[in-house]
């Protein structure tokens, strides 16, 4: 790659010429500064017309030293080290799952959902089959859980109350892997990620294998301070919660 020689007068320090830098200026360094951490060499046209090549770390120097000067942001450039560190950084993606156990009278499509029949499996909780519902909880028949005595070992340690009724468990969070790919339209961008679940405890363990990996992607907007993560349904890009709502399993 030739770099071309720019005069005063075109990158706008000209006399007469406003002293902030042009945008024709920024997107100069911004391509250079791409250019250098592809690692792509980047060369010069000695007299003669030879081409000499610098080692890939002088246009990168070169490239952190002009931004320096122009006041460049790192959120400038949507690398795909930016997008992940914008995701693993979002409250969104930081959000703990949490489970809901449901014991007392249950319907029998709550009893026979595939979280209750992990926990059946388990050992954790029993139901009692009830031919007659409590009012508004039908069809019949409906199930009276409790939980074992190994479900009592399980849940004791999370939960400060284990009376009949439903109660809130964090059992996991996520964990990003990589980003898988990137693509950018102007200020918008869409950004490919995989993810999964890291359990918190032996609850989460049971209802999340850690070794199912999930694909989803995200929009991405630049503003005047660089690029973020939109946590936000704009009418072109998908938000994150949607993202990760709309995962699909994948290979890891």
């Amino acid at each position: 790659m030739r770099i071309a020689p720019i005069e005063p007068s075109r990158i706008g320090f000209g006399k007469g010429t406003a002293s902030q830098p042009t945008e024709k200026i920024r997107l100069w360094v911004a391509r250079r500064f791409a250019a250098a951490i592809s690692g792509i060499s980047i060369g010069a046209l000695a007299p003669g017309g030879r081409l000499i090549r610098f080692p890939k770390s002088v246009p990168l120097l070169l490239a952190m030293l002009l931004c320096s000067g122009l006041a460049c942001s790192p959120r400038d450039f949507l690398t795909r080290r930016l997008a992940a560190d914008l995701i693993s950084a979002s409250d969104i993606f930081k959000a703990q799952q949490v489970f809901w156990l449901k014991t007392g009278m249950v319907s029998n499509r709550e009893f026979n959902s595939p979280d209750s029949m992990v926990l059946q499996h388990r050992g954790w909780i029993i139901g009692a089959e009830q031919k007659k519902c409590p009012p508004g909880m039908d069809p019949p028949p409906c199930w009276d859980v409790v939980l074992s005595p190994l479900g009592v070992d399980a849940f004791r340690p999370l939960l400060s109350d284990l009376s009949p009724g439903p109660a809130s468990v964090h059992v996991a969070h996520r964990e990003l892997v990589n980003v898988t790919g990137i693509s950018k339209a102007g200020t918008f961008a869409d950004v490919e990620f995989t993810w999964r679940w890291v359990a918190s405890n032996p609850v989460g363990a049971a209802l999340y294998d850690g070794g199912v990996y999930y694909r989803s992607t995200v929009g991405f907007r630049k503003f005047d301070d660089g690029w973020h993560v939109v946590n936000e349904t704009p009418k072109t890009n998908q938000s994150l919660e949607e993202a990760l709502h709309n995962a699909e399993p994948t290979a890891p």
